[in-house]
C-alpha cells in the first residue's frame, strides 16, 4: 500500500514540475503597451517612438502629428496597415485590446504632455 501511494505521489510531482517547466517555457506575452510597443513597433518606429527619417515613419513624440491624428485612424493603422508604405497590418496578430493599448501608448509619448 505505501508503494501505491509512493508511486502516486511521485507521478503527480512529477506531473506538476512538466507544467511549471512547460509553462516557464512558454511565451509570454508583454506585460504592458510599452513592452508590446518595444516587441512590435520599435524596430520601425524607434524604442521612444521618435520615428525613423530615412524609412519614414512618424515621430509620436511630435504634438502637431499626435493632433492631427485621431484614435480611430491610429486603430485603423495598427489594424489593417497603411497602403503605399512599409506599414503592415497587425490585425491577425494583436487583440483589439492590445491595439487599444497601443494607441494610449501611442498618445502618451507625445511630447507636449510630458513637461
Amino acid at each position: 500500500m505505501k508503494l501505491g501511494l509512493r508511486t502516486g505521489s511521485m507521478m503527480i510531482l512529477a506531473a506538476a514540475f512538466a507544467a511549471v517547466l512547460a509553462f516557464a517555457s512558454a511565451p509570454q506575452p508583454p506585460d504592458d503597451a510599452g513592452d508590446l510597443f518595444k516587441s512590435k513597433c520599435s524596430m520601425c518606429h524607434g524604442p521612444e517612438g521618435k520615428g525613423f527619417s530615412a524609412i519614414h515613419t512618424p515621430d509620436f513624440t511630435d504634438p502637431k502629428w499626435q493632433a492631427s491624428k485621431k484614435d480611430a485612424e491610429l486603430k485603423d493603422a495598427i489594424k489593417n496597415g497603411r497602403k503605399d508604405t512599409m506599414m503592415k497590418g497587425f490585425g491577425d496578430k494583436l487583440s483589439d485590446e492590445e491595439i487599444s493599448s497601443l494607441v494610449k501608448y501611442i498618445r502618451s509619448l507625445n511630447s507636449s504632455k510630458k513637461k
